[in-house]
């Protein structure tokens, strides 16, 4: 594993890490806590990839939670740093996966939708990918490997939602934006941890009836769930870099943004 050390503000991060910012509202001080990033390579024996971790300045505790943190379908860049910074500044060791591998970068929509489509098509391929970087949560030294969840958006909101039903073990996991579709809903029944999903009421990439087998997956299964609509908000409701034209399907909705956050907080910091 070879890692590389980058210190930065919160606020400082989402300037220099987004060509558009995330929320400016959910800044918990003027300045911004520090959270310090390191770059991380590592490998399951034959493929490398370069992940992330992202943990708070002057946290006292000898270990903290832990957050693995899926991309959406453009791989790691500078939102997926983004969205770290702001859930490491809640007082989380977050890990940045990388499930295309080290250098896969899209270079634009369609290529992204290909690789997409390659580990959404390959689901036992997906979850292998993210189970090496919950490993790599976990082995953290300062990361309490007993509190661990797992956030995603879009491509990635559908991995979390794959991760809990390859039954990892994990306290839970929060989708944003995600697909909710299962190619195997049995799978519903190696679900232990509590699932958040949130989701924009006008997404038209995730139709309805996708939704409604998510509800019946969860239910016949017991699953501690819910399900969080956003009126109004489309897909990518968290993402500046979506724009703002709902009428394309994907837009920023800052008021989703901000009350999915805080959803998001609170779903951290249960017991």
């Amino acid at each position: 594993m070879t890692v590389t050390r980058q210190h930065v503000s919160w606020a400082v991060a989402l300037c220099s890490f987004l060509v558009v910012g995330t929320a400016a509202a959910t800044t918990p001080t003027e300045d911004g806590p520090r959270v310090d990033f390191e770059t991380v390579d590592y490998t399951d024996g034959k493929d490398t990839f370069q992940g992330f971790v992202a943990t708070p300045v002057g946290a006292t505790a000898a270990r903290l939670p832990g957050v693995l943190v899926v991309h959406n379908w453009m791989g790691v860049s500078d939102e997926t740093r983004a969205q770290a910074a702001r859930i490491a500044a809640l007082g989380y060791v977050v890990f940045g996966a990388d499930v295309y591998g080290k250098g896969v970068r899209p270079n634009g929509m369609e290529q992204a939708g290909q690789l997409a489509g390659k580990f959404k098509g390959d689901r036992a391929l997906f979850r292998a990918r993210l189970l090496l970087g919950l490993g790599e949560l976990a082995k953290h030294t300062r990361v309490d490997a007993s509190r661990m969840f797992a956030v995603g958006y879009c491509f990635g909101g559908t991995g979390v939602i794959e991760l809990a039903r390859a039954g990892a073990a994990i306290k839970g996991v929060v989708s944003f934006h995600g697909g909710l579709d299962s190619p195997a809903p049995a799978d519903g029944a190696r679900i232990t941890a509590r699932v958040l999903a949130l989701h924009g009421a006008d997404d038209p990439f995730v139709p309805a009836a996708e939704v409604a087998a998510f509800e019946k997956e969860m239910a016949t299964h017991g699953v501690d769930w819910q399900l969080v609509k956003f009126g109004g908000a489309v897909h990518s409701f968290s993402e500046k870099a979506a724009g703002n034209d709902k009428s394309r399907g994907a837009a920023y909705d800052a008021r989703a943004d901000a009350r999915s956050f805080q959803l998001l907080g609170l779903f951290l910091a249960m017991p």
